[in-house]
């Protein structure tokens, strides 16, 4: 089984809704077992700032897919969901990221793992963090060490909503 952590985005509509949708696409999806899910975390958006505040989470996925079955998925969920790509950094209902497959460093012209930017943002470092309490391999450490170093707490990264209330959320409205 392969090791897939994904980064999920939202900061149009109503949120929680997209990212709980989000989650119900991936745990339909046949191959796929998701693992953990880390907690709702708030952030200020990146690059284009006029926009609404995002929610992020991270999450880590089991599955048999390759890289490309996964960004195919990826993009599908985004899709089912509505999303429109206007112009870089903008408001979206959703995005999906892989950040990390196993142990690799891909580069195709359509995917580049580990993600580009993952190392810059703490919106991603935090969540992903919190999944992977005892990191394994190389790009987790270096995920811990970073987020450590840049003290990733003071970073505008805001708990919005814990895990466990998530789950919980998720198994009331599915």
């Amino acid at each position: 089984m392969n090791d897939v952590y994904l980064s999920i985005g939202t900061n149009m509509g109503e949120r929680l809704e997209n990212l709980q949708h989000a989650m119900t696409f991936l745990k339909d999806i046949e191959g796929i077992e998701v693992a953990h899910i880390s907690s709702v975390y708030e952030t200020a958006a990146v690059g284009y700032t006029d926009q609404a505040d995002f929610l992020n989470i991270a999450v880590h996925i089991k599955t048999a897919l390759s890289s490309s079955e996964m960004l195919n998925i990826c993009q599908s969920v985004e899709q089912e969901l509505g999303r429109v790509r206007k112009f870089r950094w903008g408001p979206r209902i959703i995005d999906l990221d892989i950040l990390l497959y196993n142990h690799e460093n891909i580069e195709t012209e359509s995917l580049i793992v580990p993600h580009p930017r993952m190392y810059e943002r703490a919106f991603v470092l935090v969540p992903l963090v919190e999944i992977t309490p005892v990191p394994v391999g190389e790009q987790l450490q270096r995920a811990h060490d970073l987020c450590q170093q840049l003290n990733c707490a003071d970073e505008g990264v805001t708990l919005w909503l814990e895990s466990k209330k998530l789950v919980m959320l998720q198994s009331v409205n599915l």
